[in-house]
């Protein structure tokens, strides 16, 4: 998104690199979906007395003697019945009162929650180290936690610190630290005097920029009731970009991927802008680097110092000669740690073992790394394709079938991709002796696909494969090798004709019917009336393009978001086939509803670009999470709890659309059921000028652990010495750490009941 307080600001979410010609769909239908009306409730109260005496009047037969009956005294009241045993409060899922809009510097959860917070910032991770004064002087970031907060998840210990499926009070947190907050080169948070926003930037400046980027594994246990991080914990450890990795999968060794440290091609150096997340059937964790192509660059004459099909590849990710990188880290000196950003091809070498010309090529995977040892290498699973990586979700696993990882492209007009593992699951692989191994097993052979969708809620796999004549014969770019299509599958999938979708983030897979669930959280670049290669009409599975108004400011495309489903066909996770609609489409509950707000969002329920998803295992409840810039002149990010139904369970509906030439453009989608008070409730709203990600629970749902990323990010880098001018100051105005510069965090959320959150 574009920084709402500067539109002309770059935005590294905001790629968009794919100008591929591949097509859209328009198709006509007259069918429309009736609105459905709010289901409604009531709620009836009873009572009873008890008498607890008697009186009694008489008269004698002959009533002129005037003698009357005495009042007898009261019976005794009867003894009361015994307090009946306590009983578990009734659960209703979504049984919370929604929370409303709000754009208070504070975290808004339901009555009957508190939430604390856990792990921000700047936190030690290790029993030496000092505490985070929050005031731009701290160092030591490879033992603290890193910055921006982003997908995370939770690996249960038992009581002798071995892996628990079920253990509910102790664990550890894998959390993702994406990126920092940053305005004119420097993250002028980190920094006393708010950072140099020029080049070159001093290397002490770097040196703490590229440490909060990363992972992080931190142990974190309750003891009565009240939940803590471990800091001496020996588990705890930080992956940065400059720690050792391993490449494995198609690419490894390979000729792409030989750079000045890794001269074989088998490793590479530290993992980037880590966003989403997944959490395999063996007990590891995959972390999805997404926007890495902008920390690097490269000179203005590469082009021509190349000559080679290099060119092309390069900028179909985005990386175009003479562009600066996000943070201009290649500046700050002469050490390898830092000519590293540089991937120009400068030296003499032909296949770029003196150079990192080939260094962009070790950026853009999942990354697999085994929680609970620190000293097991993390590996890069190139088979499951390289591009801007969100999640990583699984299809249910079932014993003699492949596993299925679906993932999402996050930039404008990419992909949906699915990988197949070779190998077939096996159920005591569910908690192996090795669990690296285990990965190498499912996760480095098998088949990577992408998806085509069409408008009457069908949809078919195509496979990237060196052996597809459609990829091999591509004239865009000559593959050479299967290594090659996983490292460039963008440009495979333009060579098939894969459906262009609105960034898609976030996966998760419904654990009580397998369906597949994407958030696509916005495109500026959808048009009715499309002009160059970058926009594109509306088709059958991003079927909106509408003005959206914040303010006086008219907002172009789909600036609200969607979110799609998915049912694989009769073969499970390995089939070619699919059938999809549209779970929810994000929209002012106040916006036309027969062509924005096509869901019938109340003001209970309404939200604009959804981002994090993941479903509880434990209820059920899908939560979904916005990262949001179109809406928030209203409202801070959110997270909303739904009840989804299944794929099929609304309708067809066509979107008529008038052209500038005043002919029509009829849009062919698949609309699920409308919401209803039952179905959709928001539940948390964040503070100012943060995104809500990340979600993992207890395996008893008694207890949620969400991120609160970059609050006040809107901030001034020239406003840093005077905190009263932050948009943000959460999280110490919560009574939580030093200092007033916002930060962000991890809290945990928990019901004062003690019931499951949710209900």
């Amino acid at each position: 998104m574009k920084n709402p307080a500067d539109p002309k600001k770059i935005d590294f979410n905001d790629e968009d690199s794919n100008t591929s010609p591949n097509p859209t769909f328009d198709t006509v239908l007259a069918a429309r979906l009736s609105r459905r009306g709010l289901l409604r409730g009531g709620v009836g109260t009873a009572g009873t007395a008890l008498l607890g005496g008697l009186a009694v009047a008489g008269c004698g037969g002959g009533g002129s003697n005037g003698v009357a009956f005495p009042v007898l005294p009261p019976a005794p009241a009867p003894a009361p019945p015994p307090a009946p045993a306590p009983q578990p409060p009734t659960e209703k899922l979504l049984g919370f009162g929604a929370v409303a809009k709000s754009l208070a510097d504070v975290v808004s959860i339901p009555a009957g929650y508190s939430f604390s917070v856990l792990y921000a910032l700047g936190d030690p991770l290790t029993a030496g180290t000092a505490a985070y004064k929050n005031d731009g002087t701290d160092t030591d970031f490879e033992n603290r936690a890193g910055d921006h907060h982003d997908g995370m998840e939770w690996f249960g210990l038992d009581a002798s610190g071995k892996y628990s499926l079920t253990s509910a009070d102790r664990g550890l947190l894998a959390i993702n630290h994406e990126a920092t907050t940053d305005e004119k080169l420097s993250s002028f948070f980190l920094h006393a005097n708010g950072g140099t926003s020029t080049l070159p930037r001093p290397a002490a400046e770097v040196d703490k920029e590229i440490a909060i980027h990363g992972i992080a594994v931190v142990e974190v246990a309750k003891t009565s009731n009240k939940w803590a991080t471990v800091p001496g914990s020996s588990f705890n450890f930080r992956l940065t970009p400059l720690s050792d990795i391993e490449i494995a999968g198609p690419a490894r060794g390979n000729s792409l991927m030989v750079t000045k440290y890794s001269t074989n091609g088998t490793r590479t150096r530290g993992t980037l802008n880590n966003c989403g997340t997944g959490k395999t059937p063996w007990g590891t964790f995959l972390t999805g680097e997404e926007n890495w192509f902008g920390y690097f660059t490269r000179s203005a004459t590469d082009d021509a110092a190349r000559a080679d099909k290099s060119v092309v590849a390069l900028k179909r990710y985005g990386s175009a000669q003479g562009g600066a990188s996000r943070h201009g880290w290649e500046s700050a000196g002469a050490d390898d740690k830092y000519a590293r950003w540089i991937i120009s091809k400068t030296g003499a070498s032909v296949d770029g073992s003196d150079d990192y010309r080939n260094e962009l090529n070790g950026m853009g995977y999942i990354v697999e790394i085994d929680p609970f040892d620190k000293n097991k290498s993390a590996r890069k699973r190139t088979a499951l394709g390289r591009f801007a990586h969100e999640s990583a979700a699984f299809g249910v696993p079932t014993v003699g079938q492949p596993l299925a990882v679906y993932m999402g492209d996050d930039a404008r007009n990419e992909y949906m991709y699915k990988f197949v593992s070779t190998a077939l699951w096996t159920a005591a692989d569910a908690n192996p002796a090795d669990r690296m191994a285990t990965g190498d097993k499912y996760l480095n052979d098998g088949k990577l696909y992408v998806a085509k969708y069409n408008p009457d809620g069908t949809g078919v796999w195509l496979e990237l494969s060196i052996t597809n004549p459609t990829v091999a014969g591509y004239a865009t770019y000559a593959f050479a090798d299967q290594a090659d299509v996983s490292i460039h599958c963008r440009l495979a999938a333009d060579a098939v004709g894969a459906t262009k979708m609105d960034r898609p983030e976030w996966g998760a897979v419904n654990p009580a019917n397998g369906e597949i669930y994407q958030t696509l959280t916005n495109n500026s670049n959808r048009r009715i009336d499309p002009s160059g290669s970058s926009q594109l009409a509306p088709d059958a599975a991003n079927p909106r393009a509408y003005t959206d108004m914040k303010g006086a400011t008219a907002q172009q495309g789909n600036p609200n978001g969607h979110l799609l489903r998915m049912k694989e066909g009769s073969a499970g996770g390995a089939a070619t086939t699919f059938t999809w609609d549209i779970y929810l489409l994000g929209a002012e509950a106040g916006a036309d509803q027969s062509m924005v707000n096509i869901s019938n969002l109340t003001a209970d329920q309404d939200f604009s670009s959804p981002d994090g998803l993941a479903f509880s295992p434990s209820t059920g409840i899908c939560w979904i999470q916005t990262d949001d810039g179109a809406y928030t002149d209203v409202t801070n990010c959110m997270m909303l709890a739904g009840l989804p139904g299944k794929v099929g369970d609304g309708g067809a509906k066509t979107l008529s659309y008038t052209k500038a030439d005043s002919s029509k453009l009829d849009v062919l989608t698949q609309v699920g059921k409308a919401a209803t008070p039952d179905t959709l409730k928001r539940f948390l709203v964040g503070p100012s000028a943060c995104e809500l990600t990340g979600f993992c629970e207890t395996p008893d749902g008694k207890a949620i652990f969400v991120n609160i990323q970059h609050p006040g990010e809107t901030t001034k880098q020239a406003d840093i010495a005077d905190p009263s001018k932050y948009s943000s100051r959460w999280p110490s105005n919560a009574g939580y750490g030093a200092g007033s510069r916002p930060r962000s965090a991890t809290i945990v959320i928990t019901k004062d009941d003690g019931g499951r959150i949710g209900t």
